[in-house]
């Protein structure tokens, strides 16, 4: 099977994490930022991740990859159960998040960005979402004071380093691509656990994570 991806897509880190989750051999297809042929031609429209099955039909969308996977290879590893708490921490940190990490991002040298042309096509559309770049970066430190708390907020909620709720669910699928993507500013400060959870689950996944690229 062929994976359609952006690296800093955390919609597609979610697709990524069920092949290593269960071991599973995939090829990572990272399309240019700027490529809207490639996406349309397979779907309709500019959208990542998409999965080429193995009978060659492609299927966007995050969620409905993780549970075709789940379910057609091998046995189900994935609950389906999100706590509510989780579920509140997932919103109140998507508020801002992307203020912090979508600047990062194109000073990253990430496969996706490797011409000017992808750049410009992603500053254009993020700076009418999130606002100028270089002012979103002269925002760290305000973020980082709402994102500490946060991640102070997270802890209790981290029944263990391999899975946020004892068992392998979807809050780990949902969680851990928003953690792995915060691992890109440099100056975050993450709670022990956290930070456990973030490299057990990097290990167990196979999605690397961003500490040695941050900004």
């Amino acid at each position: 099977m062929k994976l359609y991806a952006y690296d800093h897509c955390p919609f597609c880190v979610r697709a990524r994490m069920i092949f290593g989750l269960k071991n599973l051999p995939f090829e990572l297809v990272i399309l240019a930022n700027d490529d809207e042929a490639t996406p349309t031609g397979l779907v309709g429209k500019k959208v990542v991740p998409i999965l080429i099955k193995q009978d060659g039909t492609a299927m966007p969308e995050s969620l409905d990859i993780v549970r075709y996977v789940d379910t057609h290879f091998g046995k189900r590893i994935l609950s389906e159960q999100v706590r509510t708490e989780m579920d509140e921490w997932v919103k109140t940190v998507g508020r801002y998040y992307n203020h912090l990490l979508i600047p990062r991002f194109v000073k990253m040298d990430l496969p996706e960005f490797k011409t000017q042309s992808a750049v410009d096509y992603f500053t254009k559309k993020k700076t009418e979402s999130i606002g100028d770049f270089q002012q979103n970066l002269d925002e760290t430190v305000n973020y980082l004071v709402r994102l500490h708390q946060d991640l102070e907020n997270l802890v209790p909620l981290i029944k263990s380093a391999s899975a946020l709720n004892d068992d392998l669910s979807l809050e780990d699928i949902i969680v851990f691509p928003m953690l792995r993507n915060l691992t890109c500013v440099r100056d975050i400060q993450f709670p022990a656990e956290v930070k456990a959870y973030l490299e057990k689950m990097s290990e167990q996944s196979g999605v690397p994570l961003y500490f040695d690229l941050a900004i």
